[in-house]
């Protein structure tokens, strides 16, 4: 129903915003406004106001901002037209009368309304009467009390083919009406219509305002299929927009500010008798975008419990592809997986609600879950694999449609993968170093040679951010020594992968305010290497690509040189001609892999030559070898 402005004027006018929050927030006079504690945030000191004046409210800790309506739709769940329809009898206001054909389809869907309250009331009487004993034990042996059944409103459907049909024609329901409400089948060969419920538990399924628009059978013969039934769609029912136990769930779920999703019926009944008021069900159905509005409507992020073996795993993989798209700022699910083998009724049946409690408590992101989920059906022991897993990752974040959203999920996979690729090259490391038994020879000092080009790549990060973006494996598997220059980097990192649109104006700004300040300014106001020409921030992207990339292979190229040079000359004393010459074409390799055009724009060499003895040693024993003398053996 649509309400006119005036309307809603005149119900804002008869009920100031502190009438309707101090019903649920405690408030204070503080001059012209009202104080109390945020309803939407834990907090201690108070940060939420009402100006009746302006007619509003306003959460600090939060950002909600509202009027009256507006608060009693956040802090009970209610619907617009709900919220108009509660205030206005506050205010003592009639609800406005709609047009005659809304009145006509209102009165049609009230028939429908009336004929499954009296269905409902039917089942019930069942239940205690004598026909009702089979489905009473049924419900004993599942550990439902009678007082639940009392409150879900339990009953049972006869073992006669028309014993309802009958009862409600005689209550003065016509055929047509029990037809449309989903109570009967009407055969395709022209037999007489019969009732669709026999010898079945029945649950009546709620609306928000608490109607019965359906109904959830469960069978009481041992083998019967299906063992769940449900009502069909009817202008009443729609599967896909319903939520089981959502009126009833309300209040609770605002109470707590959590919200538990399961699967069925008897799993709500069963966590509610535990204790867990705050549970409901998307009837077996897959999320669609209507469910998971109206469970955003109890709360910001709904825990959706699933079995702990591999069908419950493919449930929560196939409810993350359904949710994405539909992800927005504060609207997301936490999953929470049982113990394998076990469903919500079992678990607080056999274990109570403590266990229940603790897996809720250890209930994890969205995000979490779709990264374990890709990390596990793909590989990433190859290149190509890494480069395939994100794309993967890259058209799954292409799904969200929220803007700002879909930024935060690249920035946290970008901080993921960054972190898994330095794992990865630090096992790579790892491996290699163990291989060879001279690796942990001069660790005690960082290698000069290796700081220059460190520094190098840290200072290239910082003018142009978006290299990382383009080199975060490699730059996540550096190994670098020097413990300062190593933190800077990570400093470095981190600035840029909380913005990925951040300038290297602004990530030396951050740095400089961060406990790495210092030493960065000393390291931009000393080192030769700032002067580096593709460092320039007005530098050729392409240029700037190409010779990071060729820095980052001679850093990551020069240790194993290193290593084998020092080999060698350990070696060489004893020594013949041949061996010169291999560490001659060494002592090459090293002086090409150092002397870049780095060293030479710096005017500063990046190679310290560390064997600058040991290498003139060698020149010595090498002219002696070639005048026909065997040099003296040192010590």
């Amino acid at each position: 129903m649509k309400f006119s402005d005036s309307f809603l004027d005149e119900i804002r006018a008869r009920l100031p915003v502190s009438q309707v929050v101090s019903r649920r927030v405690p408030l204070k006079r503080a001059g012209r406004e009202w104080k109390g504690l945020s309803p939407f945030n834990k907090e201690k000191t108070p940060s939420f106001t009402v100006n009746d004046q302006k007619g509003f409210y306003h959460c600090f800790s939060s950002g909600k901002h509202g009027d009256v309506f507006t608060f009693v739709m956040e802090t009970e769940g209610l619907t617009f037209p709900e919220a108009v329809e509660r205030l206005a009898g506050e205010a003592g206001l009639e609800l406005p009368k709609p047009d005659p054909q809304f009145e006509r389809t209102a009165k049609e869907r009230l028939g429908l309304f009336d004929a499954l309250e009296a269905a409902a009331r039917a089942f019930e009487e069942a239940l205690q009467a004598r026909e009702g004993r089979e489905a009473l034990l049924y419900a004993e042996r599942r550990g439902v009390s009678r007082d639940i059944l009392q409150a879900f409103r339990i009953g049972v459907a006869p073992n006669a083919k028309d014993a309802l049909k009958a009862a409600l024609l005689k209550a003065g329901f016509t055929e047509a009406q029990l037809l449309e409400a989903g109570l009967l089948i009407k055969p395709d060969d022209g037999r007489p219509t019969y009732d669709r419920f026999r010898n079945r538990l029945t649950i009546p399924i709620l609306d928000g305002k608490s109607r019965v628009i359906a109904f959830g059978a469960r069978a009481l013969e041992e083998g019967a299929e299906p063992k769940y039934l449900n009502s069909p769609e009817t202008r009443l029912f729609d599967k896909g927009s319903t939520v089981f136990n959502f009126a009833r769930a309300r209040q609770s779920a605002f109470d707590r500010g959590e919200l538990i999703v399961v699967e069925g019926y008897m799993d709500v009944i069963a966590l509610h008798q535990a204790g867990f008021a705050n549970a409901v069900a998307t009837l077996g159905t897959a999320f669609t975008e209507r469910q998971m509005e109206l469970l955003w409507q109890l709360a910001a992020e709904p825990i959706v419990c699933f079995d702990g073996d591999r069908a419950g795993e493919a449930a929560a993989a196939r409810a993350i592809d359904r949710m994405l798209p539909n992800l927005r700022e504060g609207r997301s699910f936490r999953f929470a997986f049982l113990p394998e083998g076990s469903d919500p009724d079992d678990l607080v049946r056999n274990k109570g609600a403590s266990a229940l409690a603790a897996c809720l408590a250890t209930a994890r992101p969205l995000i979490e879950v779709l990264w374990q989920r890709e990390l596990k059906t793909h590989a990433i022991d190859t290149p190509e694999r890494r480069a395939a897993f994100e794309a993967r990752l890259e058209t799954l974040l292409a799904e969200i449609a929220n803007t700002r959203v879909k930024e935060h999920y690249r920035r946290e996979v970008k901080n993921r993968l960054f972190a898994l690729w330095r794992e990865q090259g630090s096992t790579r490391g790892k491996r290699a170093a163990e291989a060879s038994q001279r690796a942990d020879r001069s660790r005690a000092t960082p290698v000069p040679s290796s700081y220059g080009f460190a520094t190098v790549i840290t200072l290239a990060l910082v003018n142009h951010p978006w290299l990382l973006d383009r080199f975060a494996e490699e730059v996540s598997a550096l190994d670098i020594k020097d413990k300062k220059l190593a933190g800077l980097l990570r400093v470095v990192t981190g600035i840029i992968f909380e913005d990925g649109n951040v300038t290297g104006e602004r990530v030396a700004e951050r740095i400089g305010a961060s406990s790495h300040g210092k030493f960065f300014a000393r390291l931009w106001r000393d080192s030769a290497f700032k002067r580096v020409a593709f460092i320039q921030p007005e530098s050729l992207e392409a240029d700037v690509a190409a010779q990071f990339a060729d820095l980052i292979y001679r850093f990551r190229a020069l240790p194993a040189l290193e290593r084998e040079v020092r080999d060698v000359a350990d070696e060489l004393s004893d020594g013949s001609e041949a061996e010169f010459e291999q560490f001659s074409a060494l002592q090459q390799q090293v002086a090409k892999a150092s002397s870049t055009d780095v060293a030479e724009d710096a005017g500063d060499r990046i190679f310290h030559d560390r064997f600058a003895d040991k290498i003139a040693q060698v020149t010595r024993e090498k002219s002696l070898w070639k005048q026909g003398r065997r040099p003296e053996k040192q010590g």
